[in-house]
């Protein structure tokens, strides 16, 4: 991948920016990693990401971290 793609992470996570998700938009895709296994990239789209923080923000995932 560029080296030039411009990598964002929340806000929420570690202070040493272990343990979070990475995001970035290059073409029209949306490009999702792991802080800690860049080399690992998964690309998905505006729309399937948008349906699935709808869905984190409802609540729908929140038995996965009890």
């Amino acid at each position: 991948m560029n080296s030039e793609i411009k990598w964002q992470k929340s806000s929420f996570s570690g202070g040493g920016g272990e343990q979070c998700l990475e995001l970035a938009e290059v073409a029209g895709e949306i490009l999702v990693r792991e802080s800690d296994d860049p080399g690992v990239i998964v690309k998905t789209t505006q729309a399937k990401l948008r349906a699935f923080v709808l869905g984190a923000k409802n609540g729908e995932f929140d038995h996965l971290f009890s």
